[in-house]
């Protein structure tokens, strides 16, 4: 087997696992949690965020989200009181996304859930050495 087909394989092996634990983690977080994992990922990432709050572009460039999709994950987020949005008070273009007590209670009782679906959906794989 070629180099190139070797690396070809070792992707197809990769997407396969993150289809696979993607699909597994949006059953059990929407099923036990009402989330889904963008939403999760979401509220994750602003419950370990300093202030608990970002802009929505910093937010973006961390769940990997386009703005359009990111818009549509923190408006469903905000309808069910999980989050906030307010216009930045030194760039009012600027919209900062702020976690409420419900959002980090939410983020709490789900972050189980995660791992233990990405415990047994990637467990046995290697984690790659830092650097």
């Amino acid at each position: 087997m070629s180099e190139d087909d070797l690396l070809v394989t070792e992707w197809r092996q990769l997407a396969s696992r993150y289809a696979a634990a993607s699909c597994a983690l949006e059953r059990e977080l929407q099923d036990r949690h009402g989330l889904g994992v963008s939403e999760f990922e979401v509220i994750d990432r602003l419950a370990t965020s300093e202030a608990a709050k970002l802009r929505m572009q910093e937010l973006a460039e961390l769940v990997h989200l386009s703005q359009s999709a990111l818009s549509r994950a923190v408006a469903r987020l905000e309808r069910d009181g999980l989050v906030c949005r307010a216009l930045c008070e030194q760039d009012r273009r600027g919209v900062f996304v702020t976690l409420t007590d419900a959002g980090r209670q939410r983020q709490e009782e789900a972050r189980p859930t995660r791992r233990a679906v990405l415990e047994t959906s990637l467990g046995s794989a290697p984690v790659p050495a830092a650097g």
